[in-house]
Formats: structure tokens, C-alpha cells, sequence
């Protein structure tokens, strides 16, 4: 069960996302745009999370390094599950957007 959470939610090894960002990395806020307007990562795009299929060719390269992000984790871990199933290589779901911004 922990394995399963762990998967879904992205929780493992520490990430150094300043860095994956340096390197290329994009943040995917998946919360609506009045929640992103509320605050986000500088940088981040704002992709709501149903809209997240029809929002593909924002990034092109499957081998991109991918960061998604929410208000809680929940969204994020289905927008990084729907990245991976399209063939997105590398998705990384970072949870809160809050979470996320305190560690850059």
C-alpha cells in the first residue's frame, strides 16, 4: 500500500528541482486559473488538469523533464500518470505548488 502512494503521489528520493529548472526542466501547474492567478512557481505553466490532453504540443519533447504540480498532490499525480501514459519519459510529480516553491 505505501509503494502504491508512494507511486501516485511522487514520494521517494529527495529531487533537486532548482536544478532539473536550470537544466530545462518545465513546471506544469495543473490547478484552474483563478487558483493560479492565487499564486504560483515563477515559470510554472498553468495547464488545468482537464485540459491537460489537449495541451500536448506545449511540450513537444517527450524526453523533457516535466514537473507537475497542484494545491495538494492529488492533481498533479493524475496529470503525471496521464504524461507518462502519452509517452512523456520523465515526470516528476512535485505535489503542492507551495511545497514545490519553498525547495527552489
Amino acid at each position: 500500500m505505501l509503494a502504491l502512494i508512494k507511486r501516485l503521489f511522487g514520494s521517494g528520493p529527495e529531487v533537486d528541482y532548482a536544478q532539473l529548472i536550470k537544466e530545462g526542466a518545465v513546471v506544469i501547474d495543473v490547478r484552474s486559473s483563478a487558483e493560479f492567478k492565487e499564486g504560483h512557481v515563477p515559470g510554472a505553466l498553468n495547464i488545468p488538469l482537464a485540459a491537460i490532453t489537449s495541451s500536448f504540443s506545449k511540450v513537444r519533447n517527450k524526453k523533457t523533464v516535466i514537473i507537475t504540480c497542484c494545491a495538494s498532490g492529488m492533481r498533479s499525480a493524475t496529470a503525471k500518470n496521464i504524461l507518462k501514459a502519452a509517452g512523456y519519459e520523465n515526470v516528476i510529480n512535485a505535489g503542492s505548488w507551495m511545497a514545490l516553491n519553498s525547495k527552489l
